[in-house]
């Protein structure tokens, strides 16, 4: 492969990766739509047995209720 042509994919690589990165930083959730993404059905959870059975040795482990959310950690020193 020759200098030039090597030369030019690395910078169209570089213009596509720059492209790719920097489509979402300008967008945020408005606030009248936070109330939408706040519901617990918007929450990611890729597998949900295996986060069932994460929360469970949790909830054992801890012996309080709670605490997987951003909501409090059943501790009471929230």
């Amino acid at each position: 492969m020759n200098r030039k042509l090597r030369t030019f994919l690395l910078v169209l690589a570089a213009a596509v990766w720059a492209a790719a990165t920097a489509g979402c930083a300008a967008m945020s959730v408005k606030p009248w739509d936070r109330d939408l993404m706040a519901q617990k059905s918007m929450t990611f959870r890729p597998v949900p047995h295996e986060i069932a059975v994460d929360e469970h040795i949790y909830f054992s482990k801890e012996g309080s209720l709670g605490g997987m959310t951003t909501d409090g950690g059943g501790c009471g020193c929230n």
